[in-house]
């Protein structure tokens, strides 16, 4: 078990956390013909779209209410209602997610109550537009959280719930030729990374529904439209109706676990939780799961795809086993990465983390602190040796300290402005864990001069 370490300022520093609302408007992009509103200032919707906007490098459609002044001490009730309106009347939208901030959760604004007055004012709009109400306080959680609350609410609204496994023996003699599997991928994963799950589904003759499919809203394509309003790819609303007859979920990050549930109390399917799909074991993990759903053997690619991994792991092994790295980022997003160290060798002395969470006091590293990029150069600092890390993981902010460090570092999280296709970048599966020790072999190699600076003589210049 991990000791966790506690945030021992009142302020932050170079801050590493990205607040709940903007993980909640991340999920929304892997629905079809979806647009998040923001109920806020202008400047939190501002802020969460120019980082996004930097990170994927594509359009990012996103709604305010504009909060100013006056609607923040008298009430912002009418901006809902007005921005709920003007977002369902043009006709595009078939799905809002209504988003809070921390202005007015602070406010105390009850979302629920304001959709359930649209529809009784405006019934119009019933059967066009799904509304899903989130509450994402800035003040607690973190990106990760936003986004599994999120996706929660979207399950509690667009699945309808499924009878109980004694009422519907007669439905489920009625299943479709095509077995499908429900996939609930957390915040940490990218685009590259879901799209590579959903190779493994197919490769095992499974259709994958996923919830939210970000593989085909925020992989860099060119939509047929030069410019839309709401996103343009995802899952669809009637694939989501679809869920409830799959044969399993997956549940992909122990932040999930608040849809998992929702997931159980819909349908009453089976659901199974993998932790990550980094680093041999746990693509083991999801690859004998899918082929017990599936009843088939597995691929021969798949199987060449582990040897690769395992020739790759010895080609490695002397440049990696033994190096020292200092990791920061969401909890899901340091588990991953600690499954795949474990395996090769590598500790992690220096773990920073954004927010707390079971599953990370619960994992194999020694000591997390939960703080900010101060702390994690602080901690890399040895008052006595210098410098005790050999490589840094993190975010684009990162970069700065491992230049000030004089060590080399490998780019994963949000945001990545300054790495063209991070964003796209695989490291799940077999392949991805290959790559990904490449990826930490080479940034050591070729990260530092490791020859010694030429000597000056000091009567050289006389």
């Amino acid at each position: 078990m991990a000791r966790m370490i506690k945030r021992s300022k009142a302020l932050a520093v170079r801050p590493l956390k990205t607040g709940q609302p903007t993980g909640a408007a991340l999920a929304f992009q892997g629905i079809r013909d979806a647009i998040p509103l923001l109920h806020g200032s202008q400047g939190c919707t501002a802020f969460t779209k120019v980082l996004f906007v930097r990170h994927f490098r594509e359009p990012i459609p996103l709604q305010t209410t504009a909060m100013d002044q006056i609607s923040t001490v008298m009430g912002g009730e009418e901006n809902i209602l007005v921005g709920l309106e003007t977002l369902a009347k043009n006709g595009q939208a078939r799905v809002i997610g209504l988003v809070t901030t921390g202005l007015t959760e602070s406010q105390g604004t009850d979302i629920q109550r304001m959709v359930a007055r649209f529809r009784r004012e405006h019934p119009k709009y019933n059967d066009k537009v799904h509304v899903v109400p989130v509450n994402t306080p800035d003040f607690s959680g973190c990106l990760e959280s936003g986004f599994a609350r999120a996706v929660a609410a979207l399950i509690d609204t667009l699945l309808p719930q499924r009878p109980t496994l004694v009422e519907e023996t007669p439905f489920m003699k009625e299943m479709p030729e095509e077995i499908c599997i429900n996939i609930l991928p957390g915040a940490h994963l990218t685009p590259g990374d879901v799209d590579e799950v959903k190779r493994y589904s197919h490769a095992f003759g499974l259709t994958p529904l996923v919830l939210p499919d970000i593989a085909t809203a925020l992989d860099g394509h060119l939509p047929e439209l030069e410019c839309s309003p709401v996103s343009t790819g995802g899952i669809t609303v009637e694939e989501i109706h679809k869920m409830r007859k799959a044969k399993a979920t997956l549940v992909l990050g122990s932040s999930m676990e608040e849809p998992a549930r929702a997931m159980e109390k819909q349908t009453h399917m089976p659901v199974h939780r993998l932790g990550g799909l980094m680093g041999m074991a746990a693509t083991d993990q999801l690859v004998m799961l899918l082929r017990q759903l599936s009843e088939r053997p597995v691929p021969a690619w798949i199987a060449r795809d582990r040897s690769r991994l395992q020739d790759a792991m010895m080609d490695t092994h002397f440049t990696l086993s033994g190096k020292r790295l200092a990791l920061s980022g969401d909890p899901d997003g340091l588990l991953q990465w600690q499954f795949l160290l474990h395996e090769i060798g590598m500790t992690a002395p220096v773990v920073v983390s954004s927010t707390g969470s079971h599953a990370l006091a619960d994992s194999g590293f020694d000591t997390i602190k939960i703080g900010d990029l101060e702390d994690m150069e602080d901690l890399c600092r040895d008052g006595t040796t210098g410098v005790n890390v050999d490589l840094l993981l993190g975010n684009s902010h990162v970069a700065t300290m491992a230049k000030n460090l004089d060590r080399p570092m490998v780019r994963y999280g949000y945001p990545l402005f300054d790495w063209i296709g991070g964003h796209t970048r695989c490291r799940v599966g077999y392949e991805g864990t290959r790559q990904s020790c490449y990826e930490l072999t080479n940034a050591l190699v070729h990260g530092s001069d490791p020859r010694l600076p030429p000597y000056h003589s000091i009567y050289g210049s006389v």
